[in-house]
This record gives C-alpha cells, sequence and structure tokens, in this order.
C-alpha cells in the first residue's frame, strides 16, 4: 500500500506526488528544449521547424550527433556547433520567470497548438501562452480596425464580438487601442472567449491602460505572443504580430480603418492566407472608413450583422443563452435593470419605481445595457430585452 504523507493537516498520496513531481520535471525540461532552440541566433523559425520536423522531436535534436545534425538540409558548421552547444546556455532564471507568472510554452507539435496557424506559410516555432488555449479556438474571427476609433467603430466592433462570441466563436484581435479593445470587451462581455496576440512579450503590459483587460483575457482566454519575456513593442514587431492574428483566424474583419492603416497589413496577410475579408462600411466623409469602404470595393464581403460573417464562412451555430445572466459583467445597477427587463418590456417610469433607483441611475444603466447590445427601447420610452 502505497505511503501516506502529511503536511500542514493535509493528506497526500506519496505514490501520487511522485508521480506529479515526475510529470512537472518532464514539462519543465520539455519547455527548456523548445527554448533553448529558439534562443540559438543562427537559427529562424524556420529553420527550428525543419530541424524538430527531421528528428521528430526537441529532445531528439539534443541528444543527435554532429554528423546526424549535419543531414538536415541548409545547415552550416557553425549553426550545427550552435545546437552542439545549447544546452550549455542558462536559462534557469527564465524558466522559473515563466512558471512564477504562468506562462506556459506551447511548441507548434503540441495538440494545444492552434491548427489554424499551421496552415500558415511561416507559423511561430513556439508561442508563449498566458491563460489557456483550446480546441473549440478552431472557429474564430479577428476583429480589428484603427487606434484613433470613433465611438461608432468602437461600438460596432463591440456589437460584433460579443454577438460572435454568443455562438462560440473565439474572437481574436491585437489588444491595442481602439477596436482591438473594443472588440476583446465584446467578447468578454458575452461570456465568451478572447485571444489577444501581442507584438511584445506577454509580460508586458501594452498599452498601458489595457492592465485590467489583459487580466480579464487571461483568465476567459489567451493571451499569445512569439517574443520572448521582456520583450518590448517595437514597430517592426507588429507586422510580424499581424500575420499571427490571421493565422489564427477564419476570417478578418474590418472595422474602421484609413487608407495607412495596420489592420489592412492584416488584411494583407490574410489574403495571402487565404483567409476571408470583411469589412465594415462607414461614412464615406470619415478618414476612418476609407480603407474598409476600399475593401468592399474589391470585393471584401459587406458586414451589418455578425449573420454576414456567420453565413459566408459556414460556422455551425452555438447558442450561448444557457447561463448567460451569469456570465455577463453588470454593475449592480445594470443587473437590477436588466432581471426587472427578464419577463416583459417596461416604460423608464417604470423601471425607475420598481427599482428604487434614481431617474439619471435608470437612465444612465438603460444607455449601458444598450452599449453592450443587451438591451433595445422601442417607442414610447418603452425598452426590453435584446
Amino acid at each position: 500500500m502505497p505511503e501516506i504523507k502529511r503536511c500542514r493537516g493535509v493528506v497526500y498520496n506519496q505514490e501520487r506526488v511522485g508521480n506529479l513531481e515526475n510529470e512537472e520535471s518532464k514539462r519543465m525540461n520539455y519547455t527548456r528544449e523548445w527554448l533553448l532552440l529558439s534562443k540559438l541566433p543562427l537559427l529562424d523559425s524556420k529553420k527550428c521547424r525543419q530541424i524538430v520536423e527531421y528528428f521528430g522531436s526537441p529532445q531528439k535534436v539534443f541528444s543527435a550527433s554532429f554528423n546526424e545534425i549535419a543531414k538536415v538540409p541548409g545547415l552550416d558548421k557553425e549553426a550545427i556547433t550552435s545546437i552542439m552547444q545549447a544546452e550549455k546556455m542558462n536559462i534557469d532564471n527564465e524558466i522559473a520567470e515563466l512558471h512564477k507568472i504562468g506562462v506556459n510554452i506551447v511548441g507548434f507539435q503540441e495538440t494545444l497548438y492552434p491548427p489554424n496557424l499551421l496552415t500558415i506559410f511561416d507559423p511561430p516555432f513556439i508561442l508563449y501562452v498566458r491563460g489557456k488555449l483550446k480546441k473549440e479556438d478552431v472557429n474564430t474571427i479577428a476583429i480589428v480596425g484603427t487606434r484613433r476609433a470613433t465611438t461608432y467603430g468602437k461600438l460596432t466592433a463591440r456589437k460584433l464580438a460579443r454577438d460572435l462570441a454568443k455562438e462560440g466563436i473565439t474572437i481574436i484581435s491585437g489588444m491595442a487601442r481602439g477596436i482591438d479593445t473594443a472588440a476583446h470587451w465584446g467578447a468578454l462581455e458575452a461570456g465568451g472567449r478572447t485571444i489577444a496576440v501581442l507584438g511584445c512579450g506577454v509580460d508586458v503590459v501594452y498599452p498601458p491602460e489595457n492592465r485590467r483587460l489583459m487580466e480579464e483575457i487571461i483568465k476567459n482566454g489567451a493571451v499569445i505572443s512569439e517574443f520572448p519575456l521582456k520583450s518590448i513593442p517595437d514597430a517592426f514587431h507588429f507586422p510580424q504580430r499581424n500575420r499571427i492574428i490571421s493565422g489564427l483566424s477564419k476570417g478578418v474583419a474590418v472595422v474602421e480603418a484609413p487608407l495607412k492603416s495596420g489592420a489592412l497589413i492584416t488584411v494583407n496577410f490574410a489574403l495571402e492566407q487565404g483567409r476571408e475579408v470583411f469589412a465594415v462600411p462607414g461614412n464615406i466623409s470619415s478618414p476612418n472608413s476609407q480603407g474598409t469602404n476600399r475593401l468592399i470595393k474589391e470585393g471584401a464581403k459587406l458586414v451589418e450583422t455578425m449573420e454576414d460573417i456567420l453565413e459566408e464562412l459556414n460556422f455551425p451555430l452555438i447558442r450561448k443563452e444557457k447561463g448567460r445572466e451569469n456570465n455577463l459583467s453588470l454593475s449592480p445597477e445594470e443587473r437590477k435593470i436588466f432581471d426587472l427587463l427578464k419577463e416583459k418590456p417596461l416604460h423608464i417610469d417604470s423601471l425607475v419605481k420598481l427599482s428604487n433607483l434614481s431617474a439619471s441611475e435608470v437612465g444612465g444603466s438603460l444607455m449601458r445595457l444598450e452599449i453592450k447590445g443587451l438591451v433595445r427601447e422601442l417607442p414610447g420610452k418603452i425598452f426590453a430585452r435584446d
């Protein structure tokens, strides 16, 4: 019978403890080998993938001899020597930091590596992941656009993301100001999943004001990057980041973009990767709509509602209504108003009376619920759940 170990009043099965320790040790070793290969300066991501594919795993690469590695096409003597000496690199502090802040390394061969990303020309060799990647993240839409979004653009992106997330679609974006931020919040408000792809390390909050958003995404999806910890958001990182945003997605929807916009770089990657491109039309007098309106002229599908996207991609509809109320991010006042509208539409005066809130509190709560797409106003100051 296995020995029972007691620690601070908790009973442990010693055999189980040993197994867990062994599994953790294996995982750390696995992380170490992926990291070691990724850090070799003479090997880019493409070459690292080629070497691992040749041998079958990072472990087998490091157990191979010089002559065995030399059989991999395109490797010179210096690159082979760097592989042979890689295990001398001290990355213990980095691995400790990864575990401390809850970052997982996901190599391109692992089952959790997003399958959509494997279909692009140059998928990342490894991903740094905070949060969780899931199998259902295969049904994905990227929502992107300008950082200098108008109120119209932000409300549209938020509603589109929220509606798609209610159907079980994972929303992909870049956590930038403007449209990206609105899209992530929309998915979170629906109790859905969202993935933020960063142009910096996953331990760097950029922009700084999105700290809370980043925390919520980690709890309800994932924050990912191909850049190591502490990488700053350099300008040249963002085109690389954009190819991952489109690569993770089945389609890219652009909400507000001027003619010179990073969102259009994402569109170019999407077209190269064989993804569908969608665009929300905008005011012809607004510079922020020039890019999206041109996309529509050039063949992008015009989007007015989430049905335009779902029909084009033939996604299975997965209604998220069950338990929806428990997942909504609502203030106490918003919750009270939302609950009062559960049975039937009510006049604003009735809401004031029944809620015991002031007229201004009710009006403010209704406005915010409308913005979140949860409530709509009917003629005569009557409100109903959307």
